[in-house]
């Protein structure tokens, strides 16, 4: 049974491959290098994100692509999450559920996005800027007494399912966010999840 969900927040929660892929475009035309399509995005996104920027940005550093990053984000007008989405979220919590979020997002956007979703209190615990998860994933499951069969991480990249498989958790990925369905399902993660409705199933009847 799956008692403790662990959520990636962009690309699984908040809507914003698009966006993205404008704030990327953004970054590389500040550093000089060609902008890229929605199809080479979710072609070639990884994480951590440096990993991204440096396949086609090798010199930059990490303050670098932040600075031009602030700015680009700043500039998007509208937060959006997938339709559905945070309401299965709240029906997971009153099933008794523990849900974590551990993103690599900054809080001053993080948080916004979290009350208009109308997400406030609903996570047990919210982990920002966490470039690398791992070390983060495996002291929320020590910190919270997690059993690790009973514990799952959702998320839309190569990152999270190389997390859930090193520290022993289910791993779920949902092919809604920034990585194709075939990059994930080559990555071999416990679930691979195409809607919500599949993502309650898991959950509720795993």
């Amino acid at each position: 049974m799956i008692k403790n969900i662990i959520f990636d927040w962009s690309g699984v929660i908040k809507d914003c491959v698009l966006d993205y892929l404008t704030i990327s475009n953004k970054i590389f035309k500040h550093f000089g290098a060609k902008e890229i399509s929605l199809k080479e995005l979710r072609e070639e996104y990884c994480q951590p994100f440096m990993l991204y920027y440096n396949k086609y940005l090798p010199d930059i550093t990490f303050e670098q692509q932040a600075d031009v990053y602030r700015k680009a984000i700043s500039e998007i007008p509208e937060v959006k999450q997938y339709k559905g989405i945070s309401d299965l979220i709240k029906e997971f919590k009153n099933q008794g559920k523990n849900l974590v979020v551990i993103s690599s997002d900054n809080p001053e956007t993080l948080l916004q996005e979290m009350k208009s979703f109308g997400l406030d209190g609903v996570f047990n615990e919210v982990i920002f800027r966490a470039y690398d998860k791992e070390e983060t994933t495996r002291r929320v499951i020590e910190d919270n007494n997690f059993k690790l069969d009973e514990t799952i991480f959702i998320g839309d990249s190569n990152h999270e399912i190389e997390v859930g498989k090193k520290v022993g958790i289910k791993t779920g990925a949902v092919t809604w966010g920034f990585c194709t369905k075939e990059r994930l399902e080559a990555l071999e993660p416990d679930f691979l999840i195409n809607s919500l409705e599949e993502l309650r199933d898991i959950v509720l009847m795993s």
